[in-house]
């Protein structure tokens, strides 16, 4: 009982920062989405096609969250992009308390767009809520179909499923007729689109839903 006690106000000071940084968000204007998926889906990736084609007319800020390493935020700095690291030092998540305390590395009325790439973990990131306005949810085929039954939390509150690597169906088992089902069992409302982010296939169906829910926080 008392290992839930815990558990219940680490979430509840967590939902508190929370909601600052909603607000914070909404008083300059800014678009924050929260990027989450397992190790190796393909988030750096997808976002480096993302910025590519959405920077020239949005101001985009990166969030980078890693264990440990740079090599994420400096991908994503070569594309001209103000981005900040956070390295969690072992936590498999990021949280809004970090989310806070790195805010002021942004000038937020010069963004119109903050997109957060979540540390790799399936489990975690989808417990904390950071102050977003939508999770996205990324799913490599290369991962299995029955993610949505084994991880049911990230699927139920994302907003967008992902499903990535699209160009390796024919290489690796995978049923999309299945997940898409087992996600939307989940989560009736859940928006997804089929993509690949190194060929580029499904990319400008993902970046015109993107343009637009920063459209709308912009006006």
């Amino acid at each position: 009982m008392h290992d839930i006690a815990v558990d219940t106000d680490i979430l509840a000071s967590n939902e508190a920062m929370a909601l600052h940084n909603r607000e914070h968000f909404r008083e300059h204007g800014v678009y924050v989405c929260n990027l989450m998926s397992a190790p190796g889906a393909g988030k750096t990736t997808l976002l480096e096609r993302t910025l590519a084609q959405l920077a020239p007319r949005f101001r985009i800020g990166v969030i980078e969250g890693d264990v440990q390493g740079r090599e994420d935020a400096e991908r994503i700095a070569k594309l001209g992009v103000p981005v900040v690291q956070i390295n969690t030092g072992g936590a498999c998540h990021l949280d809004a308390r970090l989310i806070h305390h790195h805010l002021d590395s942004f000038v937020l009325d010069d963004l119109d767009a903050l997109v957060i790439e979540n540390v790799g973990n399936l489990v975690c990131p989808a417990e904390f809520d950071l102050g977003e306005q939508d999770k996205i949810m990324l799913l490599s085929v290369a991962e299995g179909d029955d993610k949505p039954k084994k991880y049911p939390v990230m699927f139920h509150v994302a907003r967008v499923l992902l499903l990535n690597k699209m160009d390796l169906l024919p290489h690796v088992t995978f049923d999309v007729a299945r997940a898409e089902r087992d996600a939307r069992a989940l989560n009736l409302d859940l928006e997804i689109f089929r993509l690949s982010a190194r060929t580029g296939e499904g990319l400008d169906a993902w970046c015109a839903w993107l343009a637009d829910r920063i459209e709308r926080v912009r006006t």
